[in-house]
């Protein structure tokens, strides 16, 4: 009898902290490297340091909220970091005729590449993996063939893009923190949100409910496309060059994994985008304590795996499907 109300109490006990974890795992890991940091890594809590952690981890973040999207309709964007390389490639084909168009055609870019993605997905069922990964190789060579090597960026807009601030904010940080805005506001209060974690719910009941599937998805991989071309125009200002041969490699997985960190489950139906900003906080985090501790890049690309392991575990969802 007290055998049985021992194992009666464990499962609740064990309910109960997969639970948290799902729901605040991503924040305890921030807090432990930030505790880590401040005591062991030097000139840590220094201005400049938090400065540029932040505009480190916008592109990350903002290619991560597009990934999101995809993961909550039950899919995933492999080409994102192809299309920051086009977007990077568009940029400096385009800035003769000023920033802002410059950055109109790199969105755009994104917006196509998008659209062939979510049209494949939607419209010939190809599954998402595989149409992102046809994306992701043709994307980026679409990119080398614009622009077969680094240019440098010359342009004093992308350079107080780059480089300047809002009152001690740097641009980069407010876009990203807008689009955050933007995106949860939309997951949350709007008809193609709430049709958005439907799909992903249950793409067949969906359907039998009248939802516009093909549509949602198509435009979900615009938002993704749209929102990574982003990205690569601020990492563009950024550097103050344009080098579609590394710019955006490894990034799919870095916001996968934000994504994941952040509580949005691989099976869908639903999308944490405060989980994500954690997420990508996180992994710039980490990245950067590796750095800082003189750790090659090696490693960094092996901590993400276990991260992303560890949270696939954390996040599973018991008996769903």
């Amino acid at each position: 009898m007290t055998d049985t109300a021992a194992a009666a109490r464990t499962v609740p006990d064990r309910a109960a902290l997969h639970a948290w974890l799902q729901a605040y795992g991503v924040y305890v890991g921030v807090a432990v490297l930030l505790l880590f940091n401040i005591a062991f890594t030097d000139h840590f809590l220094s201005a400049e340091n938090f400065r540029t952690q932040a505009v480190q981890v916008a592109p990350i973040l903002i290619v991560a909220l597009g990934m999101a999207l995809a993961i909550g309709s039950e899919g995933i964007d492999l080409s994102v970091g192809s299309v920051m390389a086009l977007s990077t490639s568009l940029v400096a084909l385009y800035l003769g005729y000023g920033p802002w168009i410059a950055l109109l055609v790199a969105v755009l870019g994104g917006v196509a590449v998008g659209l062939v993605n979510g049209s494949l997905i939607a419209f010939v069922g190809v599954q998402p993996i595989v149409a992102t990964l046809a994306l992701m190789v043709g994307g980026r060579g679409l990119a080398l063939v614009l622009l077969p090597q680094l240019k440098d960026v010359r342009d004093p807009g992308m350079r107080a893009l780059g480089s300047g601030d809002v009152l001690g904010v740097p641009y980069p940080v407010l876009i990203a923190v807008a689009l955050v805005a933007v995106v949860a506001f939309t997951v949350r209060r709007t008809t193609f949100g709430r049709q958005l974690l439907a799909i992903g719910d249950s793409r067949p009941a969906a359907r039998l409910a009248g939802l516009p599937v093909r549509r949602v998805l198509v435009y979900v991989y615009i938002a993704s496309g749209a929102l990574a071309a982003v990205a690569g125009f601020l990492a563009t200002a950024r550097l103050q060059a344009s080098d579609p041969t590394s710019l955006g490699t490894l990034i799919e997985l870095s916001a996968i994994t934000a994504v994941v960190v952040g509580g949005t489950p691989l099976s869908g139906g639903r999308v944490r985008i405060g989980g994500t900003v954690a997420g990508a906080v996180l992994i710039q985090l980490l990245t950067a304590t590796l750095v800082k501790h003189d750790l090659p890049p090696s490693w960094t690309q092996m901590a993400q795996a276990v991260v992303i392991v560890a949270a696939v575990y954390a996040a599973r969802e018991r008996g769903k499907r």
